[in-house]
């Protein structure tokens, strides 16, 4: 089914920045729910960018452990949390809380608002509106441990098998109940990439429409000489098969390979790495960019929703050599602006890289930085503007009716 409202064609004011457009107008009363403030992610990005479209609306996050030095987006805001903030060990372990995040969510009191916006990738999406009250979900994923990877999930705490394996499977059906319930109380939804619009169609049974997360190119541009090596940029966590791209690496001597980030991998891959592979750990923006700069290509072997930093690569006009599934066959054009493999195999990465130096003067830098643009934050801001204020005045002239 759709959702309740398809999505609008011929937006007014489709040319200018949404934050412009309400700087003199009325503005309607406005919440948003996102999950929870910890790390400044791909999801923290968004909803600082949905709050610049709205600066007078209130937050909503489940707990709010922001470290200061992320915190300026939301300076001045009022931020209001749940119940889970004051449990014990809340600080480090609230992720441990799942079984009691939708009864919090549904804790809050959201009557003083004529807009609702949940930014979700779990239970945002399941506060309780009143009548008259419009709900638009901006949807990261539907909940992924409830559906796309329970296995893997069930799997890494060690649920799988044994006696608790089929308590929690049953824990997990009740969730997606809960999941489906939640989604069909929304009265739209925004999916992050039509990857991620079809599985909001299997899992909720309902049409997204696509906006595409933003993205900061105005901080990752060209500049500098290119070298020989390549480079990747990531959480060392198993589904981001990092571990996979050294392997590829040690297979080819002649090449350099460096990686940005920390992670649970981390150990393991210092451990293990061939001389050729150098491990930077954790590092600032000017360093990040200086090797996106000078990097040869920008290597990626995790399926991602989306996909942030292959498009911050191509920003600074680097090319993506990246596995050929989930939200980057959106964004990395084949044969432009970077080439896939199908496999996050050693063998499958190592053969993309010999096929990406034997096509390397086709991949321009000027092409790779045009691609990168049409994910800015300012066409971020227009789009999500353009589809709430259509949204809430369906909802509106509908009740009228």
């Amino acid at each position: 089914m759709p959702c309740k409202r398809a999505a609008s064609e011929g937006m007014s004011n489709a040319g200018r920045d949404p934050v412009e457009i309400l700087a003199g107008g009325p503005r309607p009363r406005v919440a948003v729910v996102h999950e929870w403030l910890d790390t400044w992610a791909g999801s923290d990005r968004a909803v600082a960018q949905i709050l610049a479209i709205w600066p007078q609306a209130d937050l909503f996050v489940l707990v709010d452990f922001l470290p200061e030095a992320d915190r300026a987006p939301f300076a001045g805001r009022r931020i209001t949390t749940s119940f889970l903030q004051r449990l014990p060990f809340a600080r480090r372990h609230f992720r441990k809380y799942v079984p009691l995040m939708a009864r919090a969510v549904e804790s809050f009191d959201l009557s003083g608002y004529d807009m609702v916006i949940s930014s979700s990738h779990a239970f945002a999406k399941g506060v309780r509106t009143r009548p008259g009250q419009y709900h638009l979900c901006y949807c990261y994923t539907p909940m992924r441990y409830a559906w796309a990877m329970e296995g893997e999930y069930l799997q890494d705490f060690g649920l799988a098998r044994g006696p608790v394996a089929w308590l929690a499977r049953r824990q997990l059906a009740k969730l997606r109940d809960w999941d489906r319930a939640a989604a069909g109380r929304v009265d739209d939804m925004a999916g992050i990439s039509r990857f991620i619009a079809d599985r909001i169609r299997v899992a909720y049974g309902l049409e997204a429409k696509v906006i595409y997360p933003p993205v900061d190119v105005g901080a990752f541009t060209p500049g500098g000489a290119r070298e020989g090596f390549y480079v990747v940029v990531s959480r060392l966590v198993p589904y981001k098969r990092v571990d996979a791209i050294v392997e590829a690496f040690r297979g080819m001597p002649g090449r350099e390979l460096v990686v940005i980030g920390d992670g649970p991998q981390r150990a393991a891959i210092e451990a293990t790495r061939p001389p050729n592979v150098r491990l930077l750990g954790h590092a600032p923006h000017e360093v990040v960019l200086d090797h996106l700069r000078r990097a040869r290509a920008f290597l990626f072997a995790g399926e991602e929703d989306f996909g942030i930093a292959p498009v911050e690569a191509m920003a600074c006009g680097t090319p993506v050599i990246a596995l050929g599934r989930g939200g980057l066959l959106e964004t990395v054009v084949e044969g432009e602006t970077g080439l896939f493999f199908q496999e996050p195999a050693p063998a499958a990465i190592a053969g993309a890289v010999e096929r990406f130096e034997s096509l390397e003067g086709t991949i321009g830098p000027q092409r790779c930085r045009a691609q990168a643009e049409r994910f800015s934050e300012a066409r971020f801001r227009k789009e999500f503007h353009a589809f709430a204020e259509a949204g809430l005045r369906d909802f509106r002239e509908a009740r009228e009716r």
